[in-house]
């Protein structure tokens, strides 16, 4: 009896382990989220060789999908949607500049009804990262407040924060965009991946050898 119990609770976890296990990330049905950027660890130039040259994961329909295009350094609204002119943005990637201060990377949905021309639908999505930002400043303390106060004071004064955007473009237009002046590289998710679905971290202007952690070590500017 005893082992009969055994073979039934080790079924039964099986069987949860693996109807909860994550299928590819951001497709329909997936708990797990299409993960765009390099790797920590990976070099610049491995990165940026990878998105250029590798398909974009397995066969598809055809059509846009969603890609990481990631700026050569921070730019504001109205240069950021230049970049991009004509590719429609989802979402954008918006970073404080600071020196050797570690700053959020700030991930913010654009509108995308067709209503608000793309330089207004950025500077809508700056107000949202400040007003994050606001909220993170008056509930911490010490350092993670203060520079979340200069943060949130900066996005609101329209500074050149837009490090990455989100769009929807065919594959085979990708090489185009990732050659426009400005951006650096342009990684194509997967197919069947969804726009809402996507953990992005973008590379930093800053990373040029290994990715890994920037200097934190710097004093944090007044808002």
């Amino acid at each position: 009896m005893l082992a009969v119990v055994l073979v039934v609770v080790l079924v039964t976890a099986w069987a949860a382990g693996s109807g909860s296990r994550p299928g590819p990330g951001g497709v329909p049905g997936s708990t797990d989220a299409t993960r765009l950027g390099p790797t920590a660890g990976e070099t610049v130039a491995g990165y940026l060789d990878r998105v250029r040259t590798a398909p974009p994961g397995p066969p598809g329909p055809p059509g846009p999908r969603p890609a990481l295009v990631t700026l050569a350094t921070e730019q504001d609204v109205g240069a950021a949607a230049a970049a991009v002119g004509g590719v429609p943005a989802r979402e954008v990637v918006l970073r404080v500049p600071l020196p050797r201060v570690q700053t959020a990377l700030r991930q913010v949905r654009l509108d995308d009804s067709g209503t608000v021309d793309p330089v207004a639908a950025l500077r809508l999505a700056e107000a949202q990262a400040a007003n994050r930002a606001g909220e993170q400043a008056r509930s911490a303390s010490g350092r993670a407040a203060a520079v979340a106060a200069t943060e949130s004071a900066r996005l609101a004064a329209g500074c050149a924060c837009v490090l990455a955007l989100v769009v929807e473009i065919d594959p085979a237009a990708a090489p185009a965009l990732a050659a426009r002046p400005g951006v650096r590289a342009v990684e194509v998710a997967p197919a069947g991946a969804r726009i809402g679905a996507l953990s992005v971290s973008p590379l930093l202007p800053e990373q040029t050898g290994v990715v890994g952690p920037v200097p934190d070590d710097g004093p944090v500017p007044p808002p």
